[in-house]
């Protein structure tokens, strides 16, 4: 089995690859042969090391949570699977795993794959789909006919967010660069904002804000809340609610509750998914690097091959 792996905190060229031996699944567990992968962000925090109070990682480590391939093997007590099955999931990011051509994961969180999905469509679906639906309504309590304002609409979580918003019932309000106007509306985006020539604060009466960049961002995006406005911030875990405003932090841990209903929605022809690019296993670190940039298109994919 190859694997992308790092033994030292950094940047993307840290990551290295080392071969290792096949190993038995535990009795409640399944080896899934890995077809694809995707990149998150969260993905370069663990390997900067910023995430070792949270999600604390042992070196060697090999990166990577979402990915999608076929069950190889099972423990003896897994009764849902047969090897054979096309599956997906999110392995924890304590564990890690993904960039690599196999992995031992709970079979508990395998979901089966649709024969109408791909790899690569599954591999992009557990941390967008489900930090969205986290994000938009347990934390941001998003209702119908309410006014939404989702930065980076053209990102992974902000491409999901997009269309679950708009199939709540909300006005969806995006920002995203001139290049993408066009495909965040046809997700259900009712007005979209290009953030590098026009100004989000003269928005008003937003009721939701959910911020996936921080930084400035966040800061200004107080001003444009309505009455019962609050925001959703994916980057900022200290954040405070100010002048009778919440801000509340999304932390995301588990994809596992959200998969069957990506499944469902994928397969009702409800979602979309974006895929910005495809890289081979060999390309990890140019994978990384393309995320790192914050000018993706939807999900970028690592294809291992075998």
């Amino acid at each position: 089995m190859k694997a992308a792996s790092i033994s030292l905190f950094g940047g993307p060229e840290v990551v290295t690859f080392h071969h290792a031996g096949p190993r038995q699944p535990g009795a409640d567990e399944a080896v899934v042969r890995v077809e694809a992968a995707s990149v998150n962000p969260l993905d370069l925090k663990i390997i900067a090391g910023y995430m070792q109070p949270v999600f604390p990682v042992e070196l060697p480590y090999i990166p990577g949570t979402d990915f999608s391939g076929v069950v190889s093997s099972i423990g003896v007590q897994v009764t849902h699977l047969k090897p054979g099955d096309r599956v997906f999931g999110r392995s924890s990011p304590s564990a890690g795993g993904a960039f690599a051509q196999q992995l031992i994961v709970a079979a508990a969180d395998l979901c089966v794959i649709p024969s109408t999905m791909s790899f690569e469509q599954a591999a992009a679906l557990p941390t967008a789909f489900g930090t969205a639906q986290q994000a938009l309504f347990e934390v941001g309590q998003l209702k119908r006919g309410e006014r939404v304002l989702i930065h980076a609409g053209a990102g992974g979580v902000g491409s999901m967010a997009v269309q679950l918003a708009h199939m709540a019932g909300a006005h969806v309000i995006a920002t995203a660069s001139a290049r993408n106007i066009e495909l965040v509306k046809s997700l259900g985006a009712d007005e979209v904002i290009d953030y590098r020539s026009q100004d989000f604060t003269t928005l008003s009466d937003i009721d939701l804000v959910l911020d996936i960049l921080g930084g400035s961002t966040l800061e200004n995006s107080w001003s444009v809340l309505g009455m019962s406005g609050r925001i959703a911030t994916l980057v900022e875990f200290d954040i405070e609610s100010r002048e009778g405003h919440v801000g509340q932090a999304v932390f995301f841990a588990s994809a596992t509750p959200f998969l069957q209903e990506a499944v469902r929605q994928f397969s009702a022809g409800q979602l979309q998914v974006i895929t910005d690019s495809i890289f081979a296993l060999d390309e990890t670190r140019a994978a990384l690097e393309k995320v790192a940039t914050g000018h993706a298109c939807g999900k970028v994919i690592i294809r291992t091959s075998h």
